[in-house]
């Protein structure tokens, strides 16, 4: 009996390193595209929150005369502030039920008076700090 001789083929070092070649461009082109979505997605967020905490600030007003000063900040949307002169108009459950972060994990800053409007009200962006560019810009309700 004879045996048959079988020629294996595998694939030569050029083909390996074609293929990886292309899937580091897919990658590449993946990152470029997807990351800056990312980034804006966390700024519409936190534009979204800032609209909803402005409502909330609206609802304060209307009950309790005025904004909340920068001492009490965004707390007196959780909670009654302490010595405040009309404590018996605040909505039971309070404004909101829990003060969120922001998508880069901030709280959010307030400030009465403010320096755009009768009060501020803005993350710090990714860097966490004042100012920036990019991502690192602040994004507040004077927008």
């Amino acid at each position: 009996m004879m045996m048959k001789k079988i020629k294996l083929k595998g694939f030569t070092l050029i083909e390996i390193l074609v293929v990886l070649m292309i899937l580091g461009l897919l990658t590449a082109v993946i990152a470029i595209n997807v990351l800056p979505s990312q980034e804006r997605a966390r700024e519409d967020k936190a534009k979204a929150d800032i609209r909803l905490l402005e409502q909330a600030l609206e609802l304060y007003r209307l009950d309790m005369i005025s904004y909340p000063n920068s001492r009490e900040g965004l707390q007196a949307l959780v909670t009654v502030p302490e010595n405040h002169r009309f404590k018996e108009r605040y909505r039971s459950g309070g404004y909101v039920r829990r003060l969120e972060k922001d998508p880069w994990g901030n709280d959010y800053k307030y400030r009465r008076p403010g320096r755009f409007g009768t009060f501020d009200l803005y993350s710090l962006g990714a860097d966490g700090e004042e100012g920036g560019e990019g991502s690192d810009k602040d994004i507040g309700n004077w927008e």
